[in-house]
């Protein structure tokens, strides 16, 4: 079931091809071929860690990131728990064939919306192999095939993924060509899946804001758009220190490499004599550089002097920027200038300033005394997810199953012509 392709646009051909029969899989059909994919995974752990290995070592030598090397890096918890992931998402209620809107013409013709696959799904990102598998596996179980291209960084990780869900699927007696990749193609792979249009349904890009911007600028395909996590805290004049301590910290170094990490925390300046010093040396033991403005270089020791940059600074690491507001309408001022509607989130106990956070940011998920490491498509219940959406179409915030279906009409009648 395997053919042979020499260039990009002959393999994305295949996964049109490969969409029209995996788009008629039943439930069963789709649940059973992920939990092939998953045992897949699990069996090749040895492979895939071998492979990743030598992706990080030229990583490290080319000078890569430590926090994409924490992005790329695969050992087996890791790959355990890709591998668990497809588990869960091959147990999601099948998103494809529900009825989302019904009604009834005046002339008896009957009329129901239902949801149906893009048909197929791309994606570019950089440096995630974890990113491989989970679209993989939410393209499947909604019945999109997917083209992927997943950089030079993570090249070794990703073919060895992919080797594994193709032979999967064959197994399966499911059409490999579904699971398609053009990293082998370069640049010139990355470019032409970009102007696949009629090929490629959905095209949707991982990683820095400049990988994004390129593809949004230059891609002819329809992009849905994930955005860097310029993301703020609020410690409002009513938080409590613990729920503020514990939060920004989480928050921070859970893992920072990530776009839920946060990178701006706003003091409002009645909790700034209670609340910096305390946050602030709790994030130092943390191992976080903490720059911030001058009251907060006051009220706690250690501090680095923040600058117009860091406030639009997406640190991706032990690194975070503190300022403190004179109130509520400062901190919202602040986000709506520094924002990329991502995630933001403010600690209080006032029902009144949380109510009216939650109402007025404008950003894809608004959080209230939590953890922005929440968003997360694996934490929203979605198994996985195919990106965090910034955008504000049909998909916002972490984006499942469901944000990989399309819908069409369907029309019954029993002979009637329009007048």
């Amino acid at each position: 079931m395997t053919t042979t392709a020499t260039t990009a646009r002959e393999r994305m051909l295949l996964a049109k091809d490969a969409a029209r029969t995996i788009g008629l899989l039943g439930d069963s059909e789709k649940r059973d071929a992920l939990l092939a994919i998953a045992d897949a995974i699990g069996a090749a752990v040895d492979d895939i860690v071998t492979a990743n290995a030598e992706d990080l070592r030229r990583g490290s030598e080319s000078g890569l990131s430590v926090a994409l090397q924490d992005r790329l890096r695969l050992d087996e918890p890791r790959v355990a728990a890709l591998s668990a992931a497809v588990r869960e998402i091959a147990g999601l209620p099948d998103p494809v064939g529900r009825v989302l809107d019904e009604r009834t013409l005046a002339n008896g013709v009957s009329l129901t919306k239902v949801s149906v696959p893009f048909g197929v799904v791309g994606s570019i990102y950089e440096a995630r192999p974890n990113v491989t598998v989970d679209i993989a596996a939410l393209a499947l179980r909604s019945g999109n095939a997917v083209v992927l291209r997943g950089g030079t960084a993570a090249e070794l990780t990703n073919a060895a993924l992919v080797r594994a869900m193709r032979g999967a699927l064959s197994e399966r007696g499911i059409d490999p060509e579904a699971i398609q990749t053009v990293d082998e193609f370069g640049r010139e792979g990355a470019r032409e899946l970009m102007h696949a249009r009629g090929i490629v349904d959905v095209l949707v890009p991982r990683g820095s804001a400049q990988l994004i911007e390129t593809v949004v600028t230059e891609s002819s395909v329809p992009v849905i758009e994930t955005g860097a996590g310029i993301v703020h805290i609020v410690l409002d004049e009513t938080a409590p220190l613990d729920w503020a301590r514990d939060i920004v910290v989480n928050a921070k170094t859970q893992r920072p490499s990530v776009c839920n990490a946060v990178e701006t925390v706003l003091v409002h300046r009645g909790a700034a004599e209670r609340l910096v010093g305390p946050v602030v040396a709790a994030l130092q033991e943390g191992g976080v550089t903490v720059h911030g403005d001058a009251t907060v270089a006051r009220l706690a020791s250690g501090v680095t002097p923040a600058t117009d940059e860091d406030w639009s600074t997406e640190y991706l690491s032990l690194e975070l920027a503190m300022r403190v507001v004179d109130d509520l309408d400062d901190a919202l001022a602040h986000i709506r200038q520094y924002s990329t509607h991502h995630t933001e989130s403010i600690v209080t106990t006032d029902a009144a300033n949380e109510a009216r956070f939650l109402a007025e940011v404008d950003s894809a998920v608004v959080m209230a005394n939590t953890s922005t490491r929440f968003t997360d498509g694996g934490e929203f219940g979605f198994g996985a997810e195919v990106g965090i959406s910034t955008q504000k179409l049909h998909a916002r915030g972490p984006m499942g199953l469901a944000e990989l279906t399309s819908s069409k009409w369907l029309a019954r009648g029993a002979g009637q012509v329009r007048a």
